[in-house]
């Protein structure tokens, strides 16, 4: 396939209608290195349908909070998802919900 100027790149991160469409080069490389990582794409299928703190990701992933709470920063840098903090058990929890859920990659 040749990719042209107007060439569209769609990624359905949740079937909602609320979208972005990313047109910046430096973002889409943001984005695009983000979705490379097998465990980020993890993360973002296990907030899909509700908001989760970085304990629970990592319980379900079978990961370290470490781990888990630094894929996250790469998330959010890129964009795809946004976090909150709220009291906890042992101090704050993090907790992580897409931003978008759609994401429009023009080229």
């Amino acid at each position: 396939m040749e990719i042209t100027q107007s060439s569209i790149l769609e990624v359905n991160l949740k079937n909602d209608s609320e979208s972005i469409i990313i047109d910046s080069d430096d973002q889409i490389e943001k984005i695009v290195k983000a979705l490379s990582s097998r465990t980020r794409r993890q993360i973002l299928h296990n907030i899909q349908d509700e908001p989760m703190d970085v304990s629970n990701i990592a319980s379900i992933l079978d990961m370290t909070e470490a781990n888990i709470s630094a894929q996250i920063k790469k998330l959010e840098e890129a964009g795809l998802v946004i976090c909150s903090y709220s009291s906890g058990d042992h101090g704050v929890r993090k907790i992580s919900n897409l931003k978008f859920n759609k994401l429009i990659i023009k080229f």
